[in-house]
């Protein structure tokens, strides 16, 4: 005599069948990498995560609380700042305190210093310190402090136009470009006052800050900027001539 399996029942390890399938594929189509990760800040105030890239506060730069600390192998000097990643918890690999199909995309705005003593952000070591809020979303609460991760860069989404901080003083410029989207990571930065003719080189001052020795106060502002994967684009006059040190203005272009 044939055993009855009930029809909702084989409907339901199809779904299940094809959920897995499409997550296994996901992993395979995209250029997954391995690590570790860990989260920091239990109580802290996520607008204080700026950190080694000098955002004064990455909430408010457009990030949110889904961000991250970098180890050195991930962080190139700086260079990775406003980069995104997507990543998950490995559960091949951890199954307890991995959580199913769990996920987040996280913006890389600090530096996970190496101790050269064997830690996790030591070279060349792949590693995630993680805001708790990213980090509760791949793993469960607990006392597990590591967790396992697939990785891949992805195309940072942000709301709005990119922004620029002015700092400095008299002939010392420093700008802070937030809120980056596409590869999120800058690679050259220039700037043109009203009254100049060509475009003048700036320099990485630390992370996110770009620097010129250039005097160009009453004068409006445009900036060039050039991401990592190559992809250039020009904000005009995004600054008004009666700008001041300390403003930040939102342009309405963003990389896509």
């Amino acid at each position: 005599m044939e055993k009855f399996v009930p029809y909702i029942s084989i409907w339901r390890f199809v779904l299940l069948f094809t959920t897995c399938n499409l997550f296994i594929e996901e992993i395979n189509a995209q250029n997954w990498l391995n690590g570790h990760a860990t989260f920091y800040g239990v109580n802290q105030d996520p607008s204080t995560f700026g950190g080694a890239c000098g955002y004064d506060n990455p909430y408010h730069a457009g990030f949110g609380v889904n961000t991250a600390a970098l180890s050195s192998a991930l962080f190139r000097n700086g260079q990775a700042c406003g980069a995104c990643y997507r990543v998950r918890c490995n559960r091949q690999i951890d199954r307890r305190w991995c959580l199913p199909h769990g996920a987040v995309t996280v913006t890389a705005t600090n530096f996970c210093p190496p101790n050269n003593h064997g830690g996790w952000c030591d070279a060349p070591r792949q590693h995630f310190d993680m805001s708790m809020p990213a980090f509760l979303r791949i793993a469960r609460q607990g006392n597990e402090g590591v967790v396992p991760i697939l990785y891949t860069r992805v195309a940072c989404k942000r709301s709005g136009g990119v922004r620029f901080t002015l700092k400095g003083q008299s002939n010392f410029n420093m700008v802070m470009i937030s809120n980056v989207g596409g590869s999120g990571d800058i690679k050259s930065v220039s700037i043109r006052g009203s009254r100049t003719k060509t475009w003048l080189p700036m320099y990485r001052n630390w992370g996110v800050n770009w620097q010129s020795r250039n005097d160009l106060r009453s004068q409006m502002l445009s900036f060039r900027v050039t991401l990592v994967d190559g992809k250039t684009m020009e904000f005009i006059n995004v600054v008004p001539s009666a700008w001041k040190f300390g403003q930040t203005f939102a342009s309405r272009r963003q990389f896509n």
